[in-house]
């Protein structure tokens, strides 16, 4: 009988001589199993229907159905979720030796708020994490959400550094970064990075924001993006704003060592326009006032109307607007109007307080593109596309508005013309437009109620919420008002 060691090398070198032989073969084998595994690890996860009794975690994303998981297998996948899973069943335990209510609390105890996940600095959506989460599971990234991911000016834009585009990118590197999954963070970097050039300007503080919170996973990306917003037109009140104190400094002494910026004011306004600036972020347009009477500067020169669009509430932009001390289609440094502003912003009252003042929706940027287009870069395909009956988002609004703004061709006069309409007939018109107006209301409260701010009314005169319909004169309709009195006209001027 031939020894053990024997039989062992004799086994060795007939798998050695068939791997060389049949390798190939069996390299597609194993990559076959790995895929199968992949595929069968998603479906416990793409299917939470069929796989619901074994899930044994929930992740509660505000706004969104609640993510089924599984804890083994993140806590095998990510560190961080397995600290984190292992300090809430230390805390459970703790809580069950107590005794009482333990089934009342054992589906919050199950229950992880994505706050508790990733923490406030970054607001994560749904399919980003999804996204992330599958991965955990396949070890494969999918495909990209489209409703997601593209955003709503789709002739125009390339969807590789827009909004929509760059916000996902760096919502999931933000999350695999924090769980501390270095595959993801890294093929995210690198995608980031790729297109770092193609993004539009005003998107680049949320990636240079992001780079910086994972600073340690992502150094590559955020020497690369500091570099680049130092040479930018991005103003420092912008920055000042959207950035942490620390990375504004870097930029500061960047841009000085460059000879970007004068060592007296390193890019910032003049103290008379910080003032007015610091006087709208305390809400008072009457120190604003006050302080325009000394001279020193202007709301023109201060920007003020660009300030209060992109930083205050809407009431503060109406206030200021009601000065009438500003051109409404003043344009920044950067190239940008009142209106501009105001379409990032994505806010329908403020929009529409600008048109009624006389903003130009046509005017273009610098880079040729109209209010409308750069809302429309701005919003993504899922928050434009909604189903029937529910009430349409800001962000449509804000296009559907602006876009009607710039197709309008208005006459002069042309919303008094139907009070020429005489009789009996204009009455019955009237009134169902009426009803017409009470049922959109119904149906549609949020159009109807940015509809009424443009008429700047608080409802029909048939269906009056308040007393302002009733300070208009009664008109005869049974009388044809061949000539326009000046008080019929004047609420439509």
């Amino acid at each position: 009988m031939e020894p053990m060691d024997s039989q062992v090398t004799a086994v060795a070198l007939s798998d050695s001589d068939s791997f060389s032989v049949d390798g190939a073969d069996a390299a597609d084998a194993d990559l076959q199993a790995l895929r199968r595994l992949s595929d069968n690890l998603a479906a416990a996860f793409r299917s939470p229907d069929d796989f619901a009794f074994l899930a044994d975690s929930r992740i509660s994303v505000p706004g969104a159905p609640d993510i089924r998981v599984h804890r083994c297998v993140l806590c095998a996948r990510s560190p961080f979720l397995r600290d984190l899973f292992a300090r809430r069943a230390a805390d459970a335990g703790t809580t069950e030796e107590k005794g009482k209510e333990k089934e009342k609390n054992k589906e919050e105890k199950d229950k992880v708020e994505l706050r508790e996940l990733l923490g406030d600095e970054v607001e994560v959506g749904y399919e980003a994490l999804l996204l992330v989460i599958e991965y955990l599971y396949s070890g494969r990234v999918g495909a990209l959400p489209k409703a997601a991911c593209l955003c709503v000016d789709e002739g125009g834009c390339a969807h590789v550094g827009c909004r929509p585009a760059v916000a996902f990118m760096a919502q999931v590197l933000f999350a695999a970064s924090t769980f501390e999954v270095t595959e993801l963070t890294s093929l995210f970097q690198r995608r980031l990075l790729d297109v770092l050039d193609k993004v539009e300007v005003d998107n680049l503080p949320l990636i240079l924001s992001v780079a910086n919170l994972c600073s340690k996973s992502c150094v590559k990306l955020l020497e690369r993006c500091l570099e680049i917003v130092v040479r930018s037109d991005l103003d420092m009140i912008t920055l000042e704003k959207a950035l942490p104190p620390d990375v504004v400094k870097q930029i500061v002494d960047a841009r000085l060592n460059l000879g970007l910026v004068s060592p007296e004011d390193k890019g910032f306004p003049n103290i008379h326009v910080r003032r007015v600036h610091r006087a709208l972020d305390s809400d008072d347009v009457e120190l604003v006032r006050m302080l325009l009477k000394e001279g020193k500067t202007n709301l023109d020169d201060a920007y003020a109307l660009h300030y209060a669009v992109e930083h205050c509430d809407s009431k503060i932009t109406t206030e200021l607007l009601d000065l009438a001390l500003a051109d409404v289609n003043h344009r920044n440094p950067r190239g940008y109007t009142v209106l501009h502003i105001a379409a990032m912003r994505m806010e329908p009252k403020i929009i529409v307080s600008l048109l009624t003042k006389g903003a130009r929706p046509s005017d273009v940027t610098f880079d040729n593109r109209k209010a409308v287009q750069i809302s429309k870069r701005l919003t993504k395909h899922g928050d434009y596309q909604i189903e029937d009956g529910k009430a349409s988002p800001k962000d449509r609004l804000c296009i559907e508005i602006l876009d009607q703004a710039e197709r309008r061709d208005p006459q002069l006069g042309e919303a008094s013309v139907s009070l020429a309409m005489a009789g009996d007939c204009l009455r019955g018109k009237l009134l169902y437009l009426e009803n017409r107006v009470a049922l959109a209301r119904i149906l549609f409260p949020m159009e109807a109620k940015v509809a009424m701010d443009i008429a700047q009314v608080d409802g029909t005169m048939e269906f009056t919420l308040g007393s302002s319909a009733n300070n208009m004169p009664p008109v005869d309709l049974n009388d044809t008002p061949f000539i326009m009195k000046e008080e019929y006209l004047t609420p439509y001027m």
